[in-house]
């Protein structure tokens, strides 16, 4: 029989070979509980699919799952708000455009978020383009041919669909009636999938997205894309002029994808997933999915992102400024 004071021992040995077996178990857990990719719009729309692509391959290079969660609403804010309150521990990333981080800011008094004190780059991988679709019911075939339908057919008025309230497509559509002499109105929805429905449905005539929302219709011709922003026509309409080439200049600097972690999120976590971003954007069928999609593909660090981030925000400033657009 053991005298007390070796049971005693035995009884610690124990205890403390119970809590070394646990840490191991700890840190698998911690290594497998899923990343989360925010998503500021509805499933079905552009931002939707590219982050499913990224998700299913992200999971492979790190050995963890990926899973996307729509927090759909107000152009993105919502899904930012839940970036800011999401715990920094790397396990919460914002696949996010232009629109949530360099224009909400500008355009609202209180968004409830602050990108440079509240959120941290992680990595970019592609920029893209705002476009201006046609309705399958609305007859013209290019932007001069709408601009004539608007001016026989609605005595100068139209409406356009845009993806969000005080956004690059709205501040598009203002310059398009100042430009061409027409009474444009900007129709805002909650995300581009509901736009398209209308529109395929030819309940408005027109609309303003990105590329990669107008793309797959556009390759089934069941709506035209007639002219993108830009400084050169995109591969995957070459058809489609750019607006500087029919007239309507201000509108060359293109728009990026990046994903974004919340301020205070270890660098190391940083680091590891955007060095997964890298070799999963390195693909030749992840490149060709994003392609396809209207993307153009290239991988940006932390840095880099963080720079474009700036200077897109510094054009955009210019470019609401000149609308007239009072924060809201």
């Amino acid at each position: 029989m053991l005298q007390p004071v070796h049971r005693r021992a035995v009884l610690a040995l124990g205890s403390a070979a119970l809590v070394a077996g646990a840490w191991p178990l700890r840190a698998l857990a911690q290594r497998e509980a899923p990343l989360r990719i925010l998503v500021g719009f509805p499933p079905g729309g552009g931002s939707d699919a590219i982050a499913r692509v990224l998700a299913d391959q992200l999971k492979d290079f790190l050995g963890q799952p990926v899973v996307v969660e729509n927090r759909a609403g107000a152009g993105g804010q919502i899904a930012a708000q839940a970036l800011k309150a999401a715990e920094p521990d790397g396990r919460t990333v914002f696949l996010s455009h232009d629109h949530s981080i360099s224009i909400l800011p500008l355009v609202l008094k209180n968004p409830g978020f602050d990108p440079a004190r509240d959120f941290v780059p992680v990595a970019g991988f592609a920029t893209f383009v705002n476009a201006l679709a046609l309705s399958p019911g609305t007859p013209a075939k290019s932007l001069p041919g709408y601009v004539q339908w608007v001016r026989t057919q609605g005595g100068g008025k139209g409406n356009v669909g845009v993806p969000a309230p005080a956004s690059v497509p709205e501040f598009l559509v203002q310059a398009l009636g100042r430009r061409f002499g027409l009474d444009l109105l900007a129709a805002p929805y909650r995300g581009s999938a509901p736009m398209m429905a209308d529109m395929l449905g030819n309940q408005i005539g027109a609309g303003v997205g990105s590329i990669p929302d107008f793309i797959e219709n556009h390759k089934a011709g069941k709506i035209r894309v007639v002219a993108v922003m830009g400084r050169a026509r995109q591969a995957a309409v070459p058809d489609a002029p750019t607006f500087a080439e029919l007239g309507l200049k201000g509108f060359e600097e293109v728009p990026y994808y990046g994903l974004f972690a919340p301020a205070g999120t270890p660098q190391a976590a940083i680091d590891r997933i955007g060095a997964a971003l890298a070799k999963v954007v390195a693909l030749p069928e992840v490149r060709e999915r994003l392609t396809t999609l209207g993307l153009a593909v290239g991988y940006m660090p932390q840095q880099q992102l963080a720079k474009r981030e700036r200077a897109y925000t510094a054009a955009l400033a210019k470019i609401i400024e000149a609308s007239g657009y009072r924060p809201q």
